[in-house]
Order: structure tokens, then sequence, then C-alpha cells
């Protein structure tokens, strides 16, 4: 009996002696260094005296922005708003342009001296008896260029009444549209006729307006076209007159000689270009265009 309570005894002392030795391997100790914190997670203890800190002084309260100013409370830097007046931004003066290059062959073809002249060059071409030459390429070029020269002082009252002062804000759209229009209404009611005008409102079912100035640019354009188009083909019946003569002198004279085979084309090509070099045809025929312009 005494044995086994010694040995229960014995085994219970080895276990505590364990339970021991365990908590010291892994368990904190007594004699450990707490582990450093870090500064940033230092959180003060309710033993600390808070620091006493001053009270900020009250801000200022800052005028509201006024509707008109162009500024914002807000970080991104000042914004200007433009309600209405002053110059455009570059979005609309870009619009703008990617609209007049959008109609500008509508305005070449209708609103200037280009028809006329690409229809009184095309004829002298088919006077001569030339379906090809010179190609249709190097007359619209050459029409164009013509065109610049004559409408070269439109233009520069167009662009100095009207697209100049409203870039740089000085006039309103509506303005700005009057004042640039008047020079281009001006050449072309120069160079229309009464007749063409009076068929333009019979033809919309229209009155007769007091006066020129009110008459719609619908109205003008059509009527300046009917009109470039009627001198232009009177002009071409004028060139056309020599090159008919040469043509019937040269059958005529084929069919007495017995040549019926004989293309008279072939045999009229040569003198007709030989009369129109010596008679300078195309100074002539560029002259008179651009001088009918100047006397308007």
């Amino acid at each position: 009996m005494r044995y086994g309570v010694a040995k229960f005894g014995g085994l219970l002392g080895l276990l505590v002696l364990g339970l021991l030795i365990l908590g010291g391997l892994f368990g904190p100790t007594a004699d450990a260094a707490p582990a450093p914190r870090a500064a940033t997670h230092v959180l003060a203890t309710p033993r600390q005296a808070a620091t006493p800190v001053a009270p900020s002084a009250p801000a200022s309260p800052t005028a509201p922005a006024k509707p008109g100013d162009g500024t914002s409370s807000g970080s991104g830097g000042p914004i200007s708003v433009q309600v209405g007046g002053g110059k455009p931004s570059s979005s609309v003066s870009t619009l703008l342009l990617i609209t007049v290059l959008a109609v500008a062959p509508s305005l070449l073809l209708l609103v200037t001296s280009f028809t006329k002249i690409f229809v009184v060059l095309s004829l002298t071409r088919n006077a001569l008896g030339l379906q090809s030459v010179p190609p249709n390429q190097v007359l619209a070029g050459l029409s164009l260029f013509l065109s610049l020269f004559i409408m070269g002082p439109v233009l520069s009252k167009v662009n100095k009444l009207g697209i100049q002062p409203y870039l740089h804000g000085t006039k309103t759209r509506s303005a700005a549209w009057a004042d640039g229009t008047k020079p281009l209404r001006e050449f072309m009611l120069a160079h229309t006729r009464p007749q063409e005008i009076a068929l333009i409102l019979r033809a919309a079912n229209e009155k007769n307006p007091s006066g020129t100035s009110h008459l719609q640019l619908t109205t003008i354009i059509p009527a300046f076209v009917l009109s470039e188009l009627r001198a232009a083909m009177i002009i071409g019946f004028i060139v056309f007159i020599p090159f008919v003569i040469i043509d019937l002198v040269v059958s005529s004279t084929l069919m007495s000689l017995g040549m019926m085979m004989l293309p008279p084309v072939s045999v009229s090509l040569p003198f007709k270009l030989l009369l129109f070099v010596l008679v300078d045809g195309w100074g002539l025929i560029i002259t008179a265009l651009v001088q009918s312009y100047r006397g308007g």
C-alpha cells in the first residue's frame, strides 16, 4: 500500500515537472524584453496626460462665386464659361471650318465666276474639234485660279467684314453673316439680269420686293447661275463661228475634188489650230472673261 502511494506520488511529480518545463519553453518569460513597436502604431494610454491643443481660428467665410466671374471653388482651377458674345471656342471654329469645306464645291460652282469660265473654255475646246485636249483637269484648274483672281477683292471684303470680326469676338454670328454676305450679294446682283430674278420669283410664287436689299440668297443664287450660263453660251456661240466657217470651206473643197472618203475634220483641224494660235485665242478668251467681270 505504501509502495503504491509512493509510486503514484512520483508519477504526479514527474507530470508537474514536465508541465513546468513545457511552459518555460513555449510561454513568455519574465526576463524577455518586450517586442519593439512601430512608431506609427503607438497608442496613447489613459495614463498619459493629454496635450492641450489651442483652438484654431474660425475660417473666414468665403463669398459665393458670381455667375459671370468664370471661377470655381473646386481644386480643378478656374473654369471660364461664355454665356454670350466673345471669341468662339476652338471646337466651334473647327466645326465651322469643316462645314465650309463640306459646302466649298457648291459655293465654288454657284456663287463665283467658276461656272461661266469653265463652260466657255469647254466650248472653245469643242469648237476646235478636240475632245480631250486640254484635259478637264487643266480646264478646271485654270478656271479655279481665274475665279480666285476675279473674286479676290470680293473674298477680301468677306473676310474683313464677316469672318475676322466673328473670330475675334467683335461681332455676333448674325451680324457677321449679314456683313460678310453683303459683298457677295453685291457681286452676284451686279452680274444678274432682272429677267432671271423675276423668273425665280414667279417660279416661287413670291411678290416683287421693294428693292434688291430685300432679296434672299435663295433667290439671288439661282438667278445668278442662270445669268452666267446665258453669258457663257453667248461667248461660246461667238467662238464657234470662225471654226464652223473653216469646216464649211474644207468640206466644200473636198466635195469639189471628189475626196468624199477623206474626213473633213482631219483636214480642218490643222487650219483651226493655226488660226487659233495666230490670233492668240486663249489670251483673247481669258481677257474677255476677266473684263466682263471688271466692268460689272
